[in-house]
């Protein structure tokens, strides 16, 4: 049996679509999502998610969203929070030792609302990257195209300075 990470409720499980998910019932609401269990609730199309949409909530329960989480399967790790789209409007909870994924109540419904496929989030994603990196990339580009010129006019001028017949390592005594 685990226990809610927001809470410290029991965690329930429940059928979703024919996977066992671990939903906070009757405590804050939150949803446990075991490693790549995710992929299968997060977008409108997915029925089976349906069902996680509302999980019954006891509203004396309170969260404090700015606290660490406890992973309720590792237990002594603490979850890392990130924002699981390129909107940056949902921030879950993930556990870097067995990858799942804790999910605040009402947050399911906020991702699934944001992309209809994983395609558009995907292409979001690249959007975004592309937004915030590609002037960033593009002067590391020209600065690496400045020192790669460089590199060679230096190794030309060796050519002018160094005999046609010395080949490195075979002259005796050769000092390369």
């Amino acid at each position: 049996m685990m226990n809610c990470p927001a809470c410290d409720h029991s965690l329930t499980e429940i059928d979703a679509g024919g996977v066992k998910v671990d939903v906070c019932k009757g405590g804050c609401g939150g949803i446990w999502l075991d490693n790549y269990e995710f992929k299968k609730f997060d977008e409108p199309h997915e029925a089976a998610g349906s069902c996680l949409l509302e999980i019954e909530r006891n509203g004396a329960r309170k969260v404090d969203k700015e606290s660490k989480h406890q992973c309720p399967r590792c237990q002594d790790i603490s979850m890392r929070r990130h924002f699981v789209s390129a909107k940056h409007e949902v921030e879950v909870d993930e556990c870097s030792g067995c990858g799942g994924i804790w999910l605040d109540a009402g947050e399911l419904g906020q991702i699934r609302s944001q992309f209809e496929t994983e395609q558009e989030r995907s292409e979001a994603a690249e959007n975004y990257f592309a937004e915030v990196f590609d002037a960033d990339l593009m002067k590391m580009r020209e600065a690496s195209d400045v020192q790669l010129e460089k590199a060679q006019r230096f190794a030309n001028m060796f050519k002018f300075i160094t005999p046609s017949y010395y080949i490195p390592g075979k002259q005796d005594g050769g000092a390369f």
